[in-house]
């Protein structure tokens, strides 16, 4: 059985950024990825889809955007080739097509089981991502059958679902991006809408993550937050990855003939029924916006020059009549997407890591198994932890803990 100093399980962006910064400190590894570098992002995404980040911000470890767009969006495709020229650029000891099938402890370290072979390790980083399942909730189980259930990880397009309407339950960036491409396809849309961080695309003449970038937003530290467990299960940004001004909120959603619907909570085989909570929801969304854009006019009238046009902040909201129940059959909805978010997944981890929830227990990636690390959690030491930017903190981080303690504690 081979054995090296660290295995990193995963090879997207937060995998290959703890991998590149092993390699400067000369620690032997490898990373196993259960196909290619970036497979997620290859075979998880739909066909439209694109980064909610600007080039620019696609920034990790000694490597950053290079090419003709930096105010443009990658496609999913074009990341996962991003990602794979990166593993190149620094020759990271990735293994493909190499699924982890079971950690366990050992006397000096891990046993790390592969569908190609074990690995003895000295120390573990978790690298699979905050995406691995989608949480879909339990009320799905009472869905009418015959009705097509899917998550984003599984859409495609809409020539992908079957004929008919589509009811798309979750109204942060999947849910609302998905919603909009269907509506231009012509298809009736309901979207239940539950909490969400509505935002512009662009603001005073630049992208929204510039000045959340600028004010220091993204780098907030999870030790300045008053409820870090708040903070982690914050709703994803309500963003499009395009340069249109507004993007696509619930007002240009309504426009394009989406019916809008409060929080979906109870599901009676082909009767959805809805909360009538669409005006408070929508308010509070408002609310949070309004405050940071104020944040960002203070911050450009104390840097002169930042701001490249006037505060334009989009229109509110008008909210709509909303049904509180809509019977899937008689309006012709024949699928349901459940844009309801992700959870952390570790089918394969046999170590006390994990609390109630099945979410690992960490400070900073430091998990409470001695030797155990993870990288891209939540919120994991910043907000922009989960951002393809944020990996590079982390991963600095991560690598400091992990070859101090190698310094302490050497082989048996």
């Amino acid at each position: 059985m081979p054995r090296t100093d660290t295995v990193i399980v995963g090879a997207g962006h937060a995998g290959l950024a703890m991998s590149h910064r092993l390699a400067g400190l000369g620690v032997d590894h490898v990373v196993l990825e259960r196909g290619e570098a970036g497979e997620r992002w290859r075979t998880a995404r739909w066909d439209s889809f694109r980064l909610l980040t600007p080039n620019w911000l696609t920034r990790l470890p000694g490597w950053s955007y290079r090419g003709p767009e930096p105010d443009g969006f990658m496609s999913a495709v074009e990341f996962g080739d991003h990602l794979s020229a990166y593993a190149r650029s620094f020759a990271a000891p990735v293994r493909p097509h190499t699924a982890v099938t079971r950690l366990e402890r050992t006397p000096r370290g891990f046993r790390v089981e592969t569908d190609r072979g074990d690995w003895a390790a000295r120390t573990v980083v978790l690298a699979t991502g905050y995406h691995s399942r989608a949480a879909v909730p339990g009320l799905a189980a009472r869905l009418a059958p015959g009705i097509t259930e899917v998550t984003p990880a599984h859409y495609r397009s809409p020539s992908a679902l079957p004929g008919g309407g589509v009811l798309v339950v979750g109204a942060s960036a999947s849910g609302t991006q998905i919603a909009y491409e269907l509506a231009r396809a012509g298809r009736r849309v309901v979207l239940a809408v539950g909490g969400h961080t509505r935002l512009p695309r662009r603001y005073r003449g630049r992208d929204i993550l510039w000045w959340l970038d600028r004010i220091g937003a993204l780098d907030r530290d999870i030790d300045d937050v008053p409820d870090p467990a708040a903070a982690r299960a914050e709703p994803s940004l309500q963003l499009v990855g395009a340069s249109d001004a507004r993007g696509a909120d619930l007002g240009v959603l309504s426009a394009a003939g989406v019916v809008l619907a409060g929080r979906l909570c109870a599901l009676d085989g082909a009767v959805a029924g809805f909360a009538g909570d669409l005006a408070t929801t929508i308010g509070g969304a408002q609310q949070r916006m309004t405050r940071l854009l104020g944040d960002i006019d203070r911050y450009a009238a104390t840097k002169p020059g930042t701001a490249a046009g006037p505060p334009d902040p989009p229109p509110e909201i008008a909210v709509p009549s909303a049904p509180l129940e809509v019977d899937l059959r008689r309006t012709g909805i024949s699928t349901v997407v459940w844009a309801t978010g992700f959870r952390p997944s570790y089918p394969w981890l046999t170590l006390p890591a994990l609390d109630q929830s099945g979410r690992i227990r960490h400070r900073r990636g430091v998990t409470t198994v001695p030797g155990l690390y993870a990288i891209g959690l939540r919120f994991q030491s910043r907000r922009n932890s989960t951002f393809i930017d944020g990996a590079r903190h982390d991963a600095e981080y991560l690598a400091g803990h992990l070859t101090a303690r190698r310094t302490l504690r050497p082989a048996g």
